[in-house]
């Protein structure tokens, strides 16, 4: 039964790492925003040679009010600039990251406040030294169980007053931080922290799931039109949504799962081989039994469906605890890694079926050869 149990546990654990996993990228795609798109300076193919998005600046706040403008799939937009910066509160220090944005770009985000407000339409104008900060900043500046609100830091020796304090969001599907951040408004960090009148990407986000294809098209004209391209020029910008985020990350999740599922899968081959060869020895040191049920009257398909019987019985046995034991290790591997785990109970009836269906197949033969043995040779065997 060894190799059926293994095989059982392994396909049952390895499938709930997998479907884990799976689920933890999707949330972690959905935390980017609701219907969100993403605008980044720079195209994946420029002139036949691959580059990376971002690695041009060619978008600006006029290229944003465009698409907020003219895009009727578009139902919010927000500019966003962004720069590491080192910042201090009084003899504590934190490196992390200052963006630029808009009011919307909360909402774009799904961001909510867990103190204090937001910055208001004025502070935007104004370029008003105000931020809100993420827990992770605000831990490591104030401590764990103090309110920052109130208080002032100085990013890059500029003070900003502290307006607001962001939710816990946790890490997205990159590994990154998203607590990680303090929010200022658009023109504080462009026009006091930045010398360039560029853009890192524009947010936007569309009226419904139905409308991000649309979307992506409109803004991509739109964006071609604005920076003058000719039909035979490469894009300057790169357009990406929420959605192909989720499926790129989403077939590599699928890949692997379907990877260590099969590879978990060949141990209950193993073990259906197992099966076979113990069951043959069992016909083996069996064979006066079989001519002495013969003899006093039993026909071939008895002898059949008794040496059937015990293989289904060995599989559906080592199926049992093997479905115990990868349920187990599921949720030994999520206690001591910390990984997403979802036992599912289609991985259950798929490893469970098919080790009973190996204990059929691979119980068969021995079964079969046993039936045909004849009476009176099986009762001279010694």
């Amino acid at each position: 039964m060894l190799g059926i149990i293994i095989g059982v546990a392994s396909v049952i654990a390895m499938l709930a790492i997998g479907q884990g996993s799976k689920e933890n990228i999707q949330a972690s795609v959905a935390s980017l925003g609701t219907n969100s798109v993403m605008i980044y300076p720079g195209s994946t193919n420029q002139g036949g040679v691959r580059m990376g998005a971002g690695s041009y600046s060619t978008l600006t706040v006029k290229d944003a009010d465009i698409i907020a403008t003219k895009c009727q799939y578009v139902n919010k937009v927000a500019p966003v600039v962004q720069k590491s910066s080192q910042v201090i509160a009084g003899n504590h220090n934190w490196h992390t990251m200052v963006i630029g944005s808009t009011a919307t770009y909360f909402d774009i985000r799904a961001l909510s406040i867990a103190q204090g407000a937001l910055f208001s339409e004025l502070d935007e104008r104004t370029a008003n030294k105000v931020c809100i900060i993420g827990l992770t900043v605000a831990v490591n500046l104030f401590g764990a169980d103090a309110n920052p609100v109130g208080n002032f830091i100085r990013i890059n020796s500029i003070p900003f007053k502290i307006i607001g304090l962001l939710d816990k969001k946790g890490q997205n599907s990159f590994g990154q931080d998203q607590d990680d951040v303090i929010i200022a408004p658009f023109g504080t960090v462009q026009k006091r922290m930045l010398t360039s009148m560029y853009l890192n990407s524009i947010l936007a986000s569309a009226n419904s799931d139905k409308d991000i294809d649309k979307a992506k098209d409109q803004i991509s004209e739109l964006l071609r039109l604005q920076h003058k391209l000719s039909p035979k020029d490469d894009d300057d910008f790169t357009v990406r949504s929420q959605a192909d985020i989720a499926n790129i990350f989403g077939s590599i999740s699928k890949i692997l799962t379907i990877l260590l599922a099969s590879i978990a899968g060949i141990s209950l081959l193993v073990g259906g081989i197992g099966i076979m060869n113990i069951m043959l020895v069992s016909v083996t040191e069996r064979t006066r039994e079989i001519g002495i049920r013969m003899a006093v009257g039993a026909k071939g398909k008895d002898v059949l469906f008794q040496f059937v019987i015990e293989s289904i019985f060995i599989s559906i046995l080592g199926g049992i605890i093997g479905i115990v034991l990868g349920i187990l290790i599921s949720q030994l591997v999520s206690k001591i890694g910390g990984w997403p785990i979802i036992i599912s109970l289609n991985s259950i009836l798929i490893s469970f079926s098919f080790s009973t269906l190996v204990g059929l197949f691979f119980g068969w033969y021995p079964a079969k050869k046993a039936s045909n043995l004849n009476p009176i040779d099986a009762l001279r065997y010694e």
